[in-house]
């Protein structure tokens, strides 16, 4: 993992240095949270308010316990608190539609449950928010303070940005839009997001306000000092703009429908018993190899991503498909899944690393490795769609985890049969041969088992040098 500072005491996140009310870091492989003397004052306050105890009840807050002091990174330190570890740390531009819009609605209650409490959020970073046991949650115990009548909120301008306008933009424009938080991590311009979206999102009065009114005031004020000591903003007024932002956020929708893998197991070539032995195949596999965490990479809905999180094996569901995503998120939230996290990825395109130097939101693979990944149905596409050498493949799985369960479909399958009808056949070296092969550079092959009623083979294979 990146980092940008190592000392005797610990090394500081790379993504944790913006805010000198503390930060995070790690010893001896612990993640650890500083809170600075700096925020001794706001601390307290939200120790001692009942707001900690209160989001940690509805599961809005990552709970932490208090360690020692003589486990600080520097000497600026107030207190030492170890966080609750997440499984695994994704990012906003990695968020279904549901996601996002679930992730805002909690920043929306965690401000309403600080109001009352006389404490307001300072910040509302998407990137406060992880997923965790299947439910968004707050993050940052330092962004949190005193409420104080009449102030503006600070926070606002950056809700606005970081969830109101790409949500904007993924119901009324495009779902893909959502990629544009790549580019803007301070969250996306409203001038931009106003441009962006339809004429008729001015008929929608939390639009209007929120975000083209917004965003003209923004320009308006660009290059002036500001004088905020007149503009004054009652608790009464305050609720109303969060009551207001909710509403707004509620009414945004997305359909996912239309694409290539929404659809997908409508449209499968597999036969009911097939999908049973995958299941079982892969079942076995799983049992063989033991897991504590799972990546399963190109999972589509999560069909087989959940024989492993049924298990209760944490198990990370990839898919390039927004659509795919949507649906998989949204059965997990119907069923109360705790176990699976459907996130989106373009294994092709996978997500850098980006921010200050390059280290402040991890890539893909920094957040790994995993204990096994599976890629099911998914090779020919890299292969044939993407014009990825095996050789290529098997480098990249390598680097992924320590199990591989690996299904190759041969040309003789008619979804590779149907990849083929569009472009000329330029792939002599995807044989099975040729895969086994080339992937046996980086496994043991431990085992291959042909798929029922296809031409199919399942693989469960292993790094040799882990």
């Amino acid at each position: 993992m990146a980092t940008i500072r190592q000392s005797d005491q610990g090394t500081v996140e790379p993504s944790s240095f913006r805010d000198p009310s503390g930060f995070i870091f790690r010893r001896n492989g612990t993640l650890y949270r500083q809170v600075n003397r700096s925020y001794k004052e706001y601390f307290d306050s939200l120790m001692e308010s009942g707001l900690y105890e209160n989001l940690i009840q509805a599961d809005l807050l990552i709970p932490h316990r208090e360690v020692a002091p003589d486990l600080r990174c520097t000497d600026q330190a107030y207190k030492i608190i170890e966080p609750e570890p997440i499984r695994f740390i994704s990012y906003p531009y990695e968020w279904s539609f549901s996601q996002l819009k679930d992730a805002a609605l909690a920043t929306i209650r965690i401000q309403k449950e600080a109001l009352n409490r006389n404490l307001s959020l300072k910040d509302c970073s998407a990137y406060n928010i992880q997923f965790r046991d299947g439910k968004p949650a707050f993050i940052d115990t330092l962004s949190f303070e005193p409420y104080r009548e009449g102030r503006p909120w600070v926070a606002y301008r950056q809700f606005c940005q970081h969830f109101l306008a790409p949500l904007a933009l993924m119901s009324y424009v495009d779902v893909r839009l959502n990629q544009l938080s790549r580019i803007y991590l301070d969250g996306l311009p409203l001038d931009l997001a106003s441009a962006l979206l339809p004429a008729r999102t001015h008929l929608r009065m939390g639009l209007l306000s929120h975000i083209h009114l917004h965003a003209k005031a923004q320009i308006r004020y660009a290059d002036k000092t500001l004088d905020t000591s007149g503009r004054k903003i009652s608790r009464v007024g305050m609720l109303g703009l969060v009551d207001n932002l909710e509403v707004t956020v509620r009414k945004l929708e997305w359909r996912p429908a239309g694409t290539e893998w929404g659809e997908y197991y409508d449209d499968t070539n597999y036969s009911a018993s097939a999908t049973e032995d995958k299941e079982r195949i892969v079942a076995a596999f799983l049992e063989r190899a033991g897991p504590a965490l799972v990546w399963d990479v190109g999972a589509n809905t999560g069909l087989f991503s959940r024989v492993a999180s049924d298990r209760k094996i944490p198990t990370i569901a990839f898919d390039i498909d927004p659509a795919a995503v949507e649906k998989n998120y949204r059965e997990t939230v119907a069923k109360g899944e705790t176990y699976i996290l459907p996130l989106l990825l373009d294994l092709t395109n996978p997500s850098p690393a980006i921010g200050w130097a390059n280290v402040e939101r991890m890539a893909f693979l920094q957040r790994g490795p995993a204990d096994a990944v599976m890629a099911l149905a998914l090779i020919h596409h890299l292969a044939i769609s993407n014009n990825v050498p095996l050789g290529r493949i098997a480098e990249m799985f390598a680097k992924m985890g320590e199990h591989l369960i690996v299904e190759f479909v041969p040309k003789s399958d008619s979804q590779v049969r149907r990849l083929l009808t569009t472009r000329e056949d330029v792939f002599p070296d995807y044989r099975q041969e040729v895969f086994e092969k080339e992937f046996a550079r980086y496994f043991e092959i431990e085992e291959s088992v042909p798929l029922q009623d296809t031409d199919r083979t399942l693989y469960l294979m292993r790094q040799l040098n882990p």
